[in-house]
This record gives structure tokens, sequence and C-alpha cells, in this order.
């Protein structure tokens, strides 16, 4: 063993210097802070995007696009990821999400969409269907149903 390859014992902490403690200690007079200047007093921080007066840079660059707060969210399913149920199943939310179609259930539920193709004929109820995709799984003899 050497000093070198020492290390502190589990779960040690180390105490925090303590300052304002007379010259002598180190960590006297203007306790660390330096000696003048806004972060040298009390209460004396600025704000993570403050760049000492000069204009900040989410002012500088545009303002771009628009948030739609009305806009509807769903999770898309698409009708080809609907052949690994067997004929007959009901498909639901619930079982795309224990199957791991889905990763959750968003504000608006689930909408399915037409791209590819369905073989089987499978009951389907979900929130949202497009015309395609109705027409799609209907014509393999399945329902679709608007929950």
């Amino acid at each position: 063993m050497k000093l070198n390859n020492l290390k502190p014992a589990a779960g040690y902490k180390k105490n925090r210097k303590r300052v304002g403690r007379g010259t002598g200690s180190g960590r006297g007079y203007t306790s660390g802070r330096g000696a003048n200047g806004q972060n040298s007093r009390a209460g004396g921080e600025v704000r993570p995007t403050f760049e000492g007066g000069q204009t900040p840079l989410f002012r500088r660059l545009p303002k771009r696009g628009f948030n739609n707060k009305f806009k509807k969210e769903f999770n898309e399913v698409n009708v080809y990821q609907l052949n690994r149920f067997s004929d007959d199943d009901t498909v639901t939310p619930e079982i795309l999400l224990e199957q791991g179609i889905i990763d959750g259930i968003a504000k608006n539920g689930v909408k399915i969409l037409g791209k590819g193709e369905v073989n089987i004929a499978l009951d389907v109820k979900a929130h949202a269907f497009t015309a395609s995709a109705r027409k799609k799984i209907e014509a393999a003899g399945g329902k679709s149903e608007v929950i």
C-alpha cells in the first residue's frame, strides 16, 4: 500500500469549506467571491441566459412557426401492422399497447392509417380511421368501429 493509492472510506462526505472566518483561514475577507462586482454581493446572481447586458441569443433569433393548441394527437397504426393478429380477433387500443405496436395511448387516442394491406378479417376498434384504412379492413372481411 502506498500513499498515492489511498482512497476515502465508502460513504465518506467531506465538509464544505467554511468561509468568512478571518484572514488566517485562507477564505476570509472576501470569502472566496473576488473583490467587487455583482457576484460578490449578497443575492448577486444572474439568470442563466444573461449575457452581460448584450441582447440575449433567444431575443436575437427570429421566432418561427406556430403551435396549434387545438391540434389532435393520435397514435398512428398502419393496417399492415394489424397482420400479426389472427382471424376474427378484436383489436382495441389496449391490445395494441400490450403487443408493443404503440408506446402509449395519446391524448386523442389511436388512428388507423391506410398504408399497406391487411389480409385477415379483424374487428378493429379505434378512435379514428382514414377512409382508405376503413375500406381495406372491410374489404378483408373485417369491421371498423369508432370508439
